[in-house]
Order: C-alpha cells, then sequence, then structure tokens
C-alpha cells in the first residue's frame, strides 16, 4: 500500500514542475522583446521668387546737358530650404542697350567690381551696399541732374550672372531692391527704349 501511495504522488509531481517551468520560461521572453521603427519624412525645397511689377519705369525728357531718371525693383523670394537661397541678376538676351527700333542707348561702361557714375546716354542698375556701390540710400527721382556720386554698373550677359544676395536660412518674403538709372541728353532720339533683365532664385 506504502508503494503504490508513492507510485501515484511521483507521477503526479512532473506535470506540476513542468507546468511551473513553461511559465517561468513566457515570463522571462515577454520581458526581452523589444522593437523599434524609424519614421521619416523627407521635405522637398521649395522657392518663390517675385518682382513689384514686372515692369520698371525710366520715363525722361532729355536736355543738352542730360537727365537722370532712377526708378527701382523690388524682388521678392520665400524659401523652406533649410540652407537659405541665392539671386541673381542677368541680360534676358544678348543685347545690353535699351533699344527702341534703330536707336539704343548703351549700357553703362560700370561693372560689378567697379561701379561708376552714369554719364548721359547710358543706363545701368546698383543695389545698395552691394559690392562697391556704396550704401546709399538710394532714391528714386525723375528728370533730375546726372549724379556725379551715384553708382552704376552694366546689367551682366546672360552667361555670367551676378549674385545679388546669399541667406543662410529659410525666407518669407525677402526682399530686394534694385535700382535702375538711365541718363539721356538730347542726343538719345524719342521712343520707347527697352530691355529685360532675368532674376534667378536658387535654393542652396
Amino acid at each position: 500500500m506504502n508503494q503504490s501511495i508513492k507510485k501515484v504522488t511521483a507521477l503526479a509531481s512532473v506535470p506540476i514542475f513542468a507546468i511551473a517551468l513553461v511559465a517561468v520560461v513566457s515570463s522571462v521572453q515577454a520581458n526581452a522583446l523589444t522593437t523599434s521603427t524609424t519614421v521619416s519624412s523627407a521635405i522637398g525645397s521649395i522657392i518663390t521668387l517675385l518682382t513689384s511689377s514686372g515692369t520698371v519705369n525710366l520715363d525722361s525728357t532729355p536736355t543738352g546737358v542730360g537727365v537722370q531718371t532712377i526708378a527701382s525693383d523690388t524682388v521678392t523670394v520665400s524659401t523652406n530650404d533649410a540652407a537659405g537661397y541665392t539671386l541673381k541678376l542677368n541680360e534676358t538676351g544678348a543685347a545690353s542697350a535699351l533699344t527702341s527700333g534703330a536707336n539704343t542707348i548703351p549700357a553703362t561702361a560700370g561693372t560689378f567690381g567697379t561701379p561708376i557714375a552714369e554719364v548721359a546716354d547710358t543706363w545701368g542698375y546698383r543695389v545698395d551696399s552691394l559690392g562697391t556701390f556704396g550704401a546709399g540710400p538710394t532714391t528714386g527721382g525723375a528728370n533730375a541732374a546726372i549724379s556725379g556720386t551715384i553708382k552704376f554698373a552694366a546689367v551682366p550677359a546672360t552667361a555670367s550672372p551676378q549674385t545679388l544676395k546669399t541667406t543662410a536660412a529659410t525666407a518669407s518674403n525677402d526682399t530686394t531692391t534694385v535700382w535702375y538709372g538711365v541718363a539721356v541728353s538730347t542726343a538719345t532720339p524719342s521712343g520707347t527704349y527697352t530691355n529685360s533683365v532675368t532674376y534667378t532664385a536658387l535654393a542652396n
């Protein structure tokens, strides 16, 4: 009788031990299982470029000694590029002169590196505090005496755009004022003289 009881007791102990072992193993695995996920979102770089009106009027009534008319264009740039943007200027076409039929008003002999005061029957651009243009402030005006101190340069050729501004952060409606001036005397025939310039804004 005692032997029979011992056998039953021994047999009952095996499944109890197995159940306990399984419970312990499951507990260890649940505590050790971890995973991670990387969430990535690539934000594209966008940029917008606007000018104040698309046309700069330099209407003039010439005199024998010459008059100067100066007016501005406002270039506005917005970008979400974290590195900012670069703004450039150049001639749209091959011609550097303002033209009216066969007649022309040549570009000033000044350059970005060496801008000069305009002389009669020339035109050019300037940006206050850029390069050696001088701080200004430049103001607009029509038919004034030709300034001997306000310096202008010829708009650069299409293949050699001039950098007007470089920024290093995002921009919202960031503006740059570009001034244009024409000096004319009665040696310039009447007519409407035009040329086209191109602004380019590039995300850095």
